[in-house]
């Protein structure tokens, strides 16, 4: 196992440990989930996700969460997600959780239930509702209520009683297979407009039964499935939940929303509140809008302040000062890197070697280490003159 250093006083926040239930987390970088869209049509993970999350696990995060994992084959975002809904799936699973932690990592996985935004192609693939002319055969959705998540796009259809409580069981069987598969640390996937979302926003659920109308009935599906899975996540092992803080439309969910709904998931024995936001609206593979650097941060921030619970901040988080910053001014308790740990998987490590935590090349896997700090001592050595 590669090593992370030691951990000393003097380090900058960013790199000291935290604790969470058994788990100790020896910085605070995190890899966010995120959606590879690379399996088969079992579910299963392949040599990609095997080498992909390999990789990850020795780039020096202490955290290292899958991308989501389906709890049902009908809550897939498209054909090829990894999946949970299996007891086959949790041999495949636990290479994957043992490839990380290899690395030096804890590794862990997300939970998700895509509800309306299901039975689509590959973002590369035009992300575009499947039909009898696609490739892959169309399933179909559900959501809170009979609406589509985007104009042409599939109507789903609304749970009834019976369908819910099909999903919390359903979670609560995806949760006990990601602790069999030797995951250290689990994420309820509650935001971007996928199942749960659904539920807790006032725009997509105009529901009038018990699941739907004021607060506590929209977020009664969230709190059903964060009771039951808490109910059979080891007790030892950290829970997230990954909220989309506001909607950011008129009429939507608010942060003043996600500040009493993390009190009640706290309560419920949730560890630490994952602060996202959006995602409820349209989506598309060309629309763009341009945001500053830990534009989500004041989320985590706000909701750490008044509930005196842990957060995690998340998107565009780019540079290893603004990370440590967010970390030593108490607006989250941990910093989630996604697409920079796509492009560059070492982005803690160096990220320790620019804010003068490692001063050496130690924590590197040896085999890189040792050419590193060899390439480094000739770079620093006096040239003889010529």
């Amino acid at each position: 196992m590669i090593g992370r250093g030691a951990v000393t006083d003097a380090a900058p926040h960013l790199f000291s440990p935290l604790a969470l239930r058994g788990v100790t987390l020896a910085n605070r970088i995190v890899i966010s989930p995120m959606q590879q869209y690379m399996a088969d049509d079992c579910g299963a993970p392949n040599e990609f996700h095997a080498q992909h999350y390999g990789r990850l696990g020795l780039g020096g995060a202490a955290l290292v969460f899958t991308e989501a994992l389906a709890i049902s084959p009908e809550a897939r975002v498209t054909r090829h997600d990894l999946g949970v809904w299996s007891d086959d799936h949790v041999g495949a699973l636990t290479q994957i959780a043992g490839a990380i932690a290899r690395g030096g990592a804890i590794p862990a996985t997300q939970l998700i239930h895509a509800g309306r935004k299901g039975s689509v192609s590959r973002p590369w693939e035009g992300y575009a509702p499947l039909d009898a002319q696609s490739a892959d055969a169309p399933w179909t959705t559900v959501a809170a209520s009979a609406s589509p998540a985007n104009p042409g796009w599939h109507t789903p259809q609304a749970l009834d009683e019976a369908g819910l409580a099909r999903v919390v069981a359903d979670y609560e069987a995806g949760a006990r297979r990601a602790a069999a598969a030797g995951f250290r640390a689990l994420n309820i996937h509650a935001a971007h407009g996928y199942l749960i979302h659904s539920f807790l926003s006032p725009l997509s659920n105009q529901r009038n039964d018990r699941w739907g109308g004021d607060f506590e009935s929209r977020a009664r599906l969230m709190l059903s499935v964060a009771g039951a899975v808490r109910a059979v996540w080891p007790r030892d092992l950290p829970l997230f939940v990954r909220l989309s803080c506001v909607d950011d439309q008129p009429g939507g969910w608010t942060l003043e929303d996600s500040v009493a709904l993390s009190r009640r998931l706290l309560a419920l024995g949730v560890d630490v509140i994952d602060c996202s936001s959006g995602g409820l609206g349209e989506r598309t593979t060309t629309k763009m809008v341009r945001r500053p650097e830990g534009y989500q941060v004041p989320y985590a921030e706000r909701i750490r302040a008044e509930t005196g619970g842990r957060t995690m901040a998340v998107g565009l988080i780019t540079t290893s000062a603004f990370a440590d910053s967010v970390v030593a001014q108490g607006r989250a308790d941990l910093v989630a890197i996604g697409r920079e740990a796509l492009m560059n998987p070492h982005w803690p490590l160096q990220a320790a070697r620019a804010l003068g935590h490692d001063t050496s090349f130690r924590d590197w896997p040896p085999s890189w280490g040792w050419w590193l700090d060899k390439r480094a001592r000739a770079a620093a050595a006096p040239q003889a003159d010529g």
